[in-house]
C-alpha cells in the first residue's frame, strides 16, 4: 500500500510538564522551548514537513495555549500587521504586509488538541483519534530531534506488517569514554554515541487500529506501558535501527547542546 505522506496525520505529544528543564522552561511548555529562535517543535515538524507530510496533530496539555497561541499568530511573526477595529465585538480585520520575512512559506494543516491538564501519554493519543482518518499515522514526541530517514520508517513499517514500528536510537554518552592499556590512556572520545542497546526515540509509525486495541481515552493510560509493552508481547511491535543523529531537548546540557550545534551551522537534523 502506497501512501502519500501529505494524507498521513503527524501526532506529535505535547503535553507534558517536564520537569527536568524547569530552569529553562518554567514560562513555556518544553516543546517550545527554542534552538536557534525556533521552538524545537518547529523543528520537529519541519522534519516531517521535509519529506511531504503537512497534516499535524498536536497533543495539547500543560501550558497549551503557549503553543495555541504560537500557531494562531505565526503568520504575523515575521511580518508587519495592521488591524482595522469596526467598533463592535467582531474581530478585528487583519492585513498582512510584505513577504513573511524569514518564516518559510508554509503549506501545513495544524490540528490545536486539547487532551487534558493531566493526561498521560495514551491517553493523549487516543483523545485525537477523530483526527485520524487514514490507517497509518506517524507518532513522536515534542521534544527530540533526529536524523532518522522518515519516510524510509513508514516503507519498514508497511513491509513488516507490525500494528507499530518505533525507532531504535543509541543516545550520545554524557561522558567521555577512555581507551587504555596499563595506566595510559590510548584513546579519549568525547561523549560518543552510547554502546549499549538501543531506546525507543519516538519517529514511530502506528496503525490506527492500534489505538482500539491497546489506548483507551482515561487520563492514567500511558502510550508505554499500556500500548508498546503488550504490542510488543503481542509480537505487533518492530523497531527500526537509526544509529545516526537523535538528541531530546531532557535537560539543560541538552539544551545548551542543541542550540551550540545550531550556531555551529550544520545541525544533523536540518534536512529541509
Amino acid at each position: 500500500m502506497n501512501m502519500n505522506p501529505a494524507d498521513i496525520p503527524v501526532v506529535i505529544l505535547c503535553g507534558g510538564k517536564g520537569f527536568r528543564i524547569r530552569e529553562v522552561s518554567d514560562l513555556r511548555p518544553k516543546p517550545m522551548l527554542e534552538i536557534g529562535g525556533r521552538p524545537i517543535l518547529w523543528h520537529i515538524m519541519m522534519c516531517y514537513a521535509h519529506h511531504g507530510f503537512r497534516r499535524f496533530v498536536l497533543c495539547l496539555g500543560y501550558m497549551g495555549d503557549v503553543i495555541r497561541d504560537y500557531f494562531l499568530h505565526l503568520h504575523s511573526r515575521h511580518q508587519d500587521v495592521t488591524l482595522e477595529f469596526n467598533g463592535h465585538a467582531s474581530p478585528p480585520l487583519i492585513h498582512y504586509h510584505g513577504d513573511g520575512g524569514q518564516e518559510p512559506g508554509l503549506d501545513w494543516s495544524v490540528t490545536l488538541a486539547e487532551t487534558g491538564f493531566e493526561t498521560l501519554t495514551g491517553g493523549r493519543v487516543a483523545r485525537v483519534a477523530p483526527y485520524l482518518d487514514q490507517p497509518i499515522f506517524m507518532l513522536t514526541y515534542g521534544d527530540g530531534v533526529s536524523d532518522v530517514d522518515i519516510p524510509d520508517t513508514l516503507r519498514c513499517h508497511q513491509e513488516w506488517g507490525s500494528m507499530v514500528t518505533v525507532t531504535g536510537v543509541r543516545p550520545q554518552s554524557r561522558f567521555g569514554q577512555l581507551e587504555f592499556q596499563g595506566n595510559r590512556v590510548t584513546k579519549f572520545i568525547e561523549k560518543p554515541q552510547a554502546h549499549g542497546g538501543f531506546i525507543s526515540g519516538g519517529f514511530m509509525v502506528v496503525d490506527r487500529a492500534f489505538i482500539d486495541r491497546y489506548l483507551t481515552t482515561g487520563a492514567d493510560c500511558v502510550l508505554e506501558r499500556d500500548g508498546l509493552v503488550r504490542a510488543a508481547g503481542d509480537n505487533e511491535m518492530a523497531v527500526y535501527q537509526h544509529d545516526g543523529f537523535w538528541m531530546p531537548m531532557d535537560n539543560s546540557l541538552e539544551y545548551n547542546a542543541l542550540n551550540a550545534l545550531w550556531d555551529g551551522g550544520s545541525p544533523p537534523w536540518k534536512t529541509w
